[in-house]
């Protein structure tokens, strides 16, 4: 059986292909009685709307594109979550792809968006995506980064101070009374990650006492921070850091994890651990984890609503939102120095 058209629809509510169209897309200037008649059509025939013929005739679709770094992070997640809100408030859906920090999904998807001409893309880039981006806006799609700064200042953004919120993280565990701190997070070509090491060496290189350790991981994964968690629980004492700032929530938990498995060193006795996100599970882990939270929430709602102004108005300037981080101090980093 033939699928239903629009006119079927019309013939069945009595009314013109152009009314039909009115309810489907200007619902406020056709009589609330042949709206209800065409609606009743519509679900006895079962009519589904071509929006990819509707898109291409319009130009444009409600729909945004949204690559997320990392789907598996609460953190995105929870952002994606407020971007979404935030777009059917003004009457847009969201398209999410999950990068999963490799390169080559991250241009599928950006291919895929601008083939189905979305309003607008946000995206927690990879690497530098920059090129690729600048030719996305100029076929007429607008980017906005999300939790990442534009490097050269030509896309807006929004994103939390990394820099500072390394810093801040590094401090408090040197006010503590840490000395051997390790940088536990990977990989480096990822901006946030580099500017929250960034913000870690700034606050090292302010005591001549202390010293910093990088240990790279391969993802910023549980899997990976109890990996280096039992690798430094095998350490002999003296060899041990004191202190331990992950690049991210789901590190610092596995950190945990390895440590009290493997070696059953003492948190935060032994060592301290400081995670970054404060991603709901940090409260709720093996020790309550010290975090430094970002204003998730905030930074999805604020993305697409810079991103629907750019929509509506290509000669805006680009705008650049930079939150500032918060220390939020818990079991994990609140005890006493070894």
């Amino acid at each position: 059986m033939a699928a239903a058209n629009v006119k079927d629809v019309a013939a069945l509510a009595r009314v013109s292909i152009g009314t039909v169209s009115n309810v489907l897309n200007r619902p406020e200037i056709v009589s609330p009685e042949t709206a209800e008649r065409v609606m009743q059509a519509i679900e006895k025939l079962g009519f589904v709307r071509n929006d990819a013929a509707r898109q291409l005739k319009a130009g444009r679709s409600n729909a945004i594109g949204l690559v997320l770094l990392d789907g598996a992070n609460p953190f995105f997640t929870e952002m994606a979550t407020a971007a979404e809100d935030g777009a059917a408030r003004a009457g847009f859906s969201v398209i999410v792809g999950n990068s999963n920090e490799k390169k080559d999904r991250e241009s599928g998807y950006l291919n895929l968006f601008e083939e189905q001409r979305v309003r607008g893309i946000l995206i927690s880039p990879v690497g530098n995506v920059a090129p690729r981006l600048r030719r996305i806006r100029d076929h007429g799609i607008p980017v906005v980064l999300v939790d990442r700064t534009s490097p050269d200042s030509s896309f807006s953004s929004v994103s939390v101070d990394d820099v500072t919120g390394g810093a801040v993280a590094v401090t408090h565990l040197i006010d503590s009374g840490r000395r051997r701190i390790a940088f536990v997070g990977g990989a480096m070509s990822i901006r946030q990650v580099s500017d929250r090491l960034q913000g870690a060496r700034i606050a090292v290189g302010m005591r001549a006492d202390v010293s910093l350790e990088v240990i790279t991981t391969a993802a910023l994964v549980v899997s990976e921070g109890r990996e280096a968690g039992r690798a430094i629980a095998r350490r002999p004492a003296s060899e041990r850091p004191d202190a331990i700032f992950a690049a991210n929530d789901l590190v610092a938990i596995g950190l945990l994890q390895g440590l009290l498995m493997e070696g059953r060193i003492a948190i935060p006795d032994q060592i301290a651990v400081i995670g970054y996100d404060d991603i709901p599970f940090a409260d709720a882990s093996v020790v309550a984890l010290s975090s430094i939270r970002q204003p998730t929430r905030l930074i999805g709602e604020t993305a697409v609503e810079i991103l629907l102004e750019e929509a509506d108005d290509p000669t805006l300037e680009p705008r650049h939102v930079v939150y500032q981080p918060e220390l939020v101090i818990r079991d994990s980093s609140g005890g006493p120095a070894a």
